[in-house]
């Protein structure tokens, strides 16, 4: 299901593509994320044109709505979606963490919030085993583990979808991270054991920010008979970790993975984490910025950050990119100051034409990504680049 075209010369670049039921993807790639089989505010028209070729779907969000009633008829994601190309699930491992003890501890995103922020510590809703994990909700426990989270994700029908797995703090101890990483090696098991569908599974490296627990997390789930792999963790300055963290978390773990298997950065996105990440041998990405930053009118190019809510774009008639060759820019050429105003009317059209630009900015920059490891220009490309950051 995938196959490398080519490699960079100076880096661990690699240009390839991931075959599926539902289609070809080019790599390296940007994943859309569509929490609750939605991309919220575009339609899958609208991810077309803005050259979208993947999306991840949230198995936990995604089961607590539907529900087990719902769950036994369900279509499939790709027929609710009204998406026929490659889709993605998680496995419902993220919010082992984000509801557990991210919220204890007060850091990152939590489920009502938008954004990641710091926040004030909350209760644990979470309660883990050896066996499973046991979420509190309206006062009641539910239980996920590997053989569920693989059974749910089986029934959604995504293409790809991923083992069930505990990501830990960057504030835990090496002690509760090597007691996590067994859980997680030993629910990776358990995950391939329960699956019954052809869909591709992907097994998750996690090791927080120990270099050891890394070490043995690559080495023994490469060795497993998963179709991909994807690399976990809790990373983000909103996390308590830093960003070099993430990228030497990559260092020690991409050479220790089988070459010939696509590997998955999982909620990392930003532009300079696309090159590092690219450089380190990640194929694919997923992150929530381009549509999360979009509806509160953030707008993203190669020079700036563009942030719409500040009053110097008020009257600024340039279209939101000149060098953009999404719809909103091309075709529509609407203005920063035209955009604002659409903002400031709470007009609901705003956050649909903002999520175009930076859908296509983001998936555009993957293209040319590919295309520079075709011609041996990654670097070159990577000096075009300004650092941008949130």
């Amino acid at each position: 299901m995938f196959k490398i075209l080519k490699k960079d010369g100076n880096t661990r670049a690699r240009l390839g593509i991931l075959e599926t039921k539902h289609g070809v993807i080019e790599t390296p790639s940007y994943v859309v994320v569509g929490t609750h089989a939605k991309v919220r505010t575009l339609t899958p028209a609208d991810l077309v044109s803005a050259k979208t070729q993947l999306i991840i779907a949230n198995t936990y969000h995604l089961w607590r709505s539907l529900g087990e009633e719902g769950l036994k008829t369900f279509p499939g994601l790709h027929r609710v979606m009204d998406w026929p190309r490659p889709l993605m699930t998680d496995s419902g491992g993220f919010q082992v963490f984000s509801l557990g003890i991210a919220r204890e501890q007060g850091i990152g995103k939590m489920a009502e919030n938008d954004y990641d922020i710091n926040l004030q510590p909350k209760k644990n809703l979470v309660r883990v085993t050896d066996e499973g994990v046991f979420f509190k909700e309206n006062g009641k426990d539910c239980y996920l583990d590997a053989e569920i989270s693989i059974r749910i994700q089986q029934q959604l029908g995504a293409d790809i979808i991923l083992a069930f797995d505990e990501p830990t703090s960057p504030l835990h101890n090496h002690h509760y991270t090597r007691e996590s990483l067994e859980r997680t090696h030993k629910w990776a098991i358990r995950s391939l054991k329960a699956r019954t569908s052809n869909q591709a599974l992907y097994g998750i490296v996690q090791g927080g920010v120990f270099e050891d627990l890394r070490h043995a997390s690559a080495e023994f789930i490469g060795k497993m008979d998963f179709e991909g792999f994807a690399i976990g963790g809790a990373f983000g300055a909103s996390y308590g970790s830093k960003k070099e963290h993430t990228f030497q978390e990559l260092e020690w773990t991409c050479p220790l993975l089988p070459e010939e298997k696509p590997r998955h950065l999982l909620g990392i996105g930003l532009i300079e984490d696309l090159f590092r990440g690219v450089e380190t041998g990640i194929d694919t990405f997923d992150c929530v910025v381009p549509t999360r930053e979009a509806r509160h009118g953030c707008l993203w190019t190669r020079s700036e950050r563009i942030d719409l809510k500040k009053g110097k774009w008020r009257d600024d008639s340039g279209v939101l990119d000149p060098e953009c060759g999404c719809e909103v820019c091309a075709e529509m050429k609407m203005s920063k100051g035209a955009l604002r105003a659409l903002f400031k009317e709470k007009n609901q059209e705003a956050g649909r034409l903002a999520s175009i630009h930076n859908v296509y900015f983001f998936n555009d920059l993957m293209e040319k990504i590919r295309r520079a490891i075709a011609r041996d220009q990654l670097s070159d490309l990577k000096k075009k680049y300004v650092k941008v950051e949130l």
